[in-house]
Parts: structure tokens; C-alpha cells; sequence
């Protein structure tokens, strides 16, 4: 009989709490891998190497540790009947695509339209940043961030742009360097009001023109 085929629905959260591996079992694995590739992992260059890539990847994907939306939780209603765009350019981040799990480097504008509640900016970073710090591809991630704004704060709209450059497409494949991928997710006013949606493209450069937008 096969296994019953896992699902997207799983939650990230309780992968990493139920069926994480020792880190013991981690280092094995890169070791196997290094030997794989034609090296010896007991060589004096190698050695402590499995022991940092373990490291690495608790930085590189902490993002499995926490929940965007416990984030999102903390608002503040004394915003003096402040209704206008809320947008925060340029939020850097670095990923990795779930094909190669080769590096994804880009930067996200993030915009509201508040309907009763604001939040402070550095939560709308720490969003972006907790999807990235997750195995990713550019459009999933680009939607579960409008989606996670859109749920918690209930706001008139969201927008959601990101420009990025995916490694596995530059350092292998078609080798292609100087390409950026842009998409974009539009929810509410944003995707309903063509003055509003022009506005926030023109505040952050129309990178949208040519982007895989996201219905």
C-alpha cells in the first residue's frame, strides 16, 4: 500500500516541533553529501564544515520557528482617523527556492490601506523576513504575505511587490546573471480601485509593469 500523499496544508510549525531531526542526523547528512560531491569530509579543510552548514541553517531558515500572524497580533487604534496608504519600501531580504534550495536575494514593498488599526513597521519586516527564512518560491511567498496582512489586520486593501534575483537560475541552469523576477498581489481597494493600485506602483517605481501578478 503507498503512503498517503502529504499535502500543502501541513503547518510549518509543527513539522519542525514533531519531526525535526538531531542535529547529530543533520551533520551526517552534509557529510554524505560532501562525499557525494567527490571530497573527503574528514580532511583538515572540511572537517568542522558539516557543524557550520547546521549553523547556517538555523539562520537561513529560522523563519520555520515562528508564526507571521502572532507577529501581526499587536496593533494600535489611536491612529487619529489616519486612513491613507501605509507603505514600506525596499525590505531586504535573502531566501531559498524549494527546487535548489539555492539563494534568493530581493527586496519587498509592503503597503495597507487601514481600515480601524495600524501596526508598527518593523512588524510588517518581520513578516516579510519570516516567510523568507522558509524554504520559498517567489510567488508563494509574495501571496502569503498580502494574505497574512490581509487576515489579521482586516484592512481596506493590501499590495504586495516583490523584486527579486533567484541564484538557481544565475549560478546554474541557463546561467542567466542580471535577471530579477518581479511579482505582485493585490487585495481589496488595491485590486478593485485602479486610482489606489496606480498610486502604490507609483510610489514604488511601477516595478509592476512587467510583473507575474498574482489573482
Amino acid at each position: 500500500m503507498s503512503s498517503p500523499k502529504q499535502t500543502n496544508s501541513l503547518n510549518p510549525l509543527s513539522i519542525v516541533k514533531d519531526n525535526r531531526p538531531t542535529r547529530e542526523a543533520a551533520e551526517e547528512a552534509v557529510r554524505t553529501l560532501i562525499m557525494w560531491a567527490g571530497d573527503n569530509p574528514e580532511r583538515e579543510g572540511l572537517i568542522d564544515t558539516p557543524g557550520r552548514v547546521v549553523r547556517a541553517y538555523e539562520e537561513y531558515f529560522q523563519g520555520y520557528l515562528a508564526d507571521p500572524k502572532e507577529i501581526l497580533q499587536r496593533t494600535f487604534e489611536e491612529v487619529e482617523g489616519y486612513d491613507e496608504m501605509v507603505l514600506l519600501k525596499d525590505i531586504r531580504f535573502e531566501s531559498h527556492c524549494e527546487h535548489h534550495m539555492a539563494p534568493i536575494i530581493g527586496k519587498a514593498h509592503v503597503a495597507y490601506l487601514p481600515k480601524n488599526r495600524v501596526i508598527g513597521i518593523s512588524k510588517l519586516a518581520r513578516v516579510v523576513e519570516i516567510y523568507a527564512q522558509r524554504l520559498q518560491i517567489q510567488e508563494k511567498m509574495t501571496a502569503q504575505i498580502a494574505g497574512a496582512i490581509n487576515d489579521v489586520l482586516q484592512p481596506e486593501g493590501v499590495a504586495i511587490v516583490i523584486e527579486a534575483a533567484h541564484q538557481c537560475m544565475t549560478c546554474r541552469g541557463v546561467h542567466k546573471p542580471g535577471v530579477t523576477m518581479v511579482t505582485s498581489k493585490m487585495l481589496g481597494a488595491f485590486r478593485n480601485n485602479q486610482a489606489t493600485r496606480r498610486e502604490f506602483l507609483s510610489m514604488v517605481g511601477n516595478p509592476s509593469s512587467t510583473a507575474h501578478e498574482l489573482v
